[in-house]
């Protein structure tokens, strides 16, 4: 049943921005503007409200009108595979089957922050919110954010009492980490990088593609890095890697996605706006962004003005 999609789920996963207009409120021309522009650019996939897409800051509501618009503007043309985890369980649990109700490929399930479960809990959380639904279930792993490690012992046990959880999207920096998922959930498990700098190396060890928030600032390259890898073309692929190195620094020098969403602005994409607690990177970062895309000559490229 969930062969089809963990074949066609690889590549370039992008985890779009979630933009706001200059009164805060969600961009909604913007947003689909950005969506397009992925697929036109060669993303492999779309995801949505994942922590690129801040969903902690917004409403319930908005999270399900953002999920519904991503959909909607996918059209089926690349997987839509929206983040659908929250801290609260019956939050996750409705937003999940929201996901499945709209169509979704799949959905991507973050473990819960701030509250710190136990492996135990973390289990039942995840096997309760597989059990309720028939969507396929990417689980994602990001210690740094979320201040609990889901071990591989735990993962391992989801996927061999869940058909539906099908992969991982791993946020850990810790590369034996990730060799051990392959090993002890299946070489057919569907391994996601969520570090940049680990996006080429997690190939090498069999891993599916990637959600590199760098994607919302050069698609097209951080998609061609996995179709270079998966054409046999190692050294392209490697030359992309490091190509892409220095953006990837800027890029997490503040929390994400604050300096993505200010590259974005002067990009033109996207009105540069967060909300409160988060905010734009300093001035001083702010320049060193503008040096770093003017390197690239993304600035060039630029539209006269940015959305919204």
């Amino acid at each position: 049943m969930y062969q089809e999609i963990k074949q066609r789920l690889r590549g370039s996963i992008a985890p779009v921005v979630t933009p706001f207009d200059k009164d805060g409120n969600v961009d909604e021309t913007a947003f689909v503007n950005l969506i397009n522009w992925h697929i036109e650019s060669g993303s492999h996939g779309i995801s949505v409200t994942g922590t690129t897409g801040e969903p902690s800051s917004l409403s319930l509501a908005e999270r399900e009108r953002v999920m519904e618009l991503a959909c909607k503007t996918v059209a089926g043309r690349v997987p839509f595979v929206p983040g659908t985890g929250s801290t609260n369980h019956q939050e996750t649990l409705h937003l999940t089957k929201l996901a499945q109700e709209m169509g979704a490929d799949a959905a991507m399930v973050i473990v819960p922050y701030y509250n710190r479960p136990s492996q135990h809990a973390l289990y039942k959380h995840f096997r309760t919110i597989a059990d309720a639904v028939d969507i396929p279930i990417i689980v994602y792993n990001i210690p740094g954010r979320t201040a609990v490690n889901l071990e591989v012992k735990t993962l391992a046990r989801l996927a061999e009492d869940c058909r539906n959880i099908i992969g991982v999207k791993e946020s850990n920096k810790d590369f034996e980490h990730v060799n051990r998922v392959l090993l002890h959930c299946g070489r057919d498990f569907l391994l996601f990088s969520g570090i940049e700098l680990l996006c080429y190396p997690m190939l090498a060890i069999g891993g599916a593609g990637y959600i590199s928030a760098t994607a919302n600032v050069m698609p097209k390259e951080v998609a061609d890095l996995y179709n270079c890898w998966a054409a046999g073309d190692v050294k392209s692929a490697q030359d992309l890697h490091y190509q892409l190195m220095p953006l990837n620094d800027v890029l997490f020098m503040d929390t994400n996605p604050a300096p993505l969403k200010a590259a974005l602005g002067m990009m033109g994409k996207i009105h540069p706006a967060l909300r409160l607690p988060m905010d734009l990177p300093t001035e001083e970062l702010q320049a060193k962004i503008r040096s770093v895309l003017e390197s690239y000559g993304l600035l060039s490229r630029a539209a006269g003005s940015h959305a919204g």
